[in-house]
């Protein structure tokens, strides 16, 4: 195996690493708001640091592999689509301990109703991000694929989840604060399918060197 072989799958390794972190983030956030479980949101916002800090570390990375190794061709698409896709990663954990963060404050409340749109929405994410991993891990274009269309059923929970959220609020003006705070949820779990989307985007490329 060659530097360059060697450099390319620490990078991978630490990308699965990354979104396995994000993975978990999505785990505690249902717990947050499934279970009323505040600690679980304290430990989602803590745990985005990880996050955070292993984006800095493979920025770097993948530069210094481009400037001293001088890949080409698929190599170079890996590396600049994963340079890319890092900002995708990271956000989607912002996305994910923003949920957190709101499921935290509605556990201090009676709920507004029951959160089965939302609990999905993070089923779907959670699923995504799984089949994301082993498009990376293992080059696997059908994954990519796969996990690329499952965004589709975010955007119609949401959808979903804002209609229902409006008519609360305009049958009842009492419900607005709830039903607000519920509405920039669903926002975040539909920005964050969006980012593990363009995450596949970029897997797509590396692999066909083509756009989708």
């Amino acid at each position: 195996m060659s530097i360059l072989d060697r450099d390319l799958n620490g990078i991978n390794a630490s990308l699965v690493r990354m979104l396995s972190l994000v993975r978990e983030e999505v785990e505690l956030a249902k717990r947050a708001l499934i279970n009323a479980d505040i600690p679980a949101a304290e430990e989602c916002i803590e745990l985005d640091k990880k996050v955070d800090d292993l984006q800095e570390e493979l920025e770097q990375r993948i530069l210094t592999v481009i400037a001293r190794r001088q890949p080409a061709a698929t190599d170079l698409r890996f590396l600049g689509g994963m340079h890319w896709a890092l900002i995708d990663i990271e956000r989607a954990g912002d996305n994910t301990v923003h949920v957190a963060r709101i499921a935290a404050d509605l556990a201090q409340e009676a709920p507004l109703k029951k959160y089965l749109d939302s609990e999905r929405s993070l089923v779907v994410l959670d699923t995504m991000i799984e089949t994301t991993i082993k498009a990376l891990a293992e080059g696997n274009l059908e994954a990519a694929k796969e996990a690329h269309a499952m965004d589709s059923e975010i955007d119609q929970l949401h959808e979903q989840i804002q209609r229902e959220l409006l008519t609360y609020m305009l049958e009842d003006p009492r419900t607005i604060t709830k039903a607000s705070k519920l509405l920039s949820m669903a926002r975040h779990l539909e920005r964050a399918g969006d980012h593990i989307e363009n995450m596949n985007e970029h897997i797509i490329f590396w692999l066909t060197a083509e756009r989708i």
